[in-house]
């Protein structure tokens, strides 16, 4: 225990305190009807980070696999590898000398930490692979039907529609409901428009509703 909390290992508690509180968002955010993860998957897009005009971060985020692997997941494993390094690195330094000088201690981590994100975020796409013929394009999502899970959907603050796509992947998108229109939790939604990460939404008419509950009909 001492190894741990010797001085020069502040970075690395924040790091995993911060690994803590991301799960307790995900969580929590589950519990509410959403997912941080989806929110955040489907605001961003992460297939075009190494394009040029998206500079030295797109480049860096796409090394590390961003896409590959949902981006919690990939800050989760960035967070976590760099605390373990940091919390190693000094416990073995203590034992011959003075623990390292913090910016040389976040230094070594951070040499570690970074291509460990890469390799084990590569070998997780391997085993959790994410098709590549699922909806990606905005417009892909048009016509389809889903539940609001946070709501209502009026034409404030956007609320959350969990939806389905053709291949069966499940999505969060963030709505609003059609003017005219307000939209409570848990009722079907037919996706009809969506622009720049936010969709619009209207009731899903019943037969469009019937044929997303098939086993309504007995």
């Amino acid at each position: 225990m001492d190894s741990i909390v010797h001085p020069g290992t502040a970075p690395f508690w924040i790091a995993l305190l911060t690994v803590a509180g991301l799960g307790i968002v995900e969580l929590v955010s589950v519990l509410l009807g959403a997912s941080a993860s989806g929110l955040i998957e489907d605001g961003l897009d992460f297939n075009g980070l190494g394009d040029a005009e998206s500079g030295l971060l797109g480049g860096w985020m796409s090394w590390l696999n961003a896409g590959g692997v949902p981006i919690l997941v990939l800050a989760v494993i960035l967070l976590s590898a760099f605390s373990a390094a940091g919390f190693a690195l000094q416990a073995v330094i203590s034992q011959f000398h003075e623990p390292l000088p913090l910016y040389a201690a976040v230094t070594g981590a951070l040499a570690v930490a970074i291509p460990v994100t890469r390799w084990s975020s590569r070998g997780l796409a391997r085993i959790i692979p994410r098709d590549e013929t699922s909806v990606q394009e905005q417009a892909d999502f048009i016509g389809l039907v889903g539940t609001v899970t946070l709501g209502p959907l009026d034409q404030g603050h956007p609320g959350a529609v969990r939806i389905k796509d053709r291949y069966d992947n499940i999505h969060t998108l963030r709505a609003r409901a059609v003017p005219g229109h307000v939209i409570e939790t848990g009722a079907s939604v037919l996706i009809v428009d969506g622009k720049d990460g936010l969709f619009e939404a209207i009731p899903a008419p019943a037969v469009l509703e019937d044929s997303h509950y098939p086993n309504n009909g007995g």
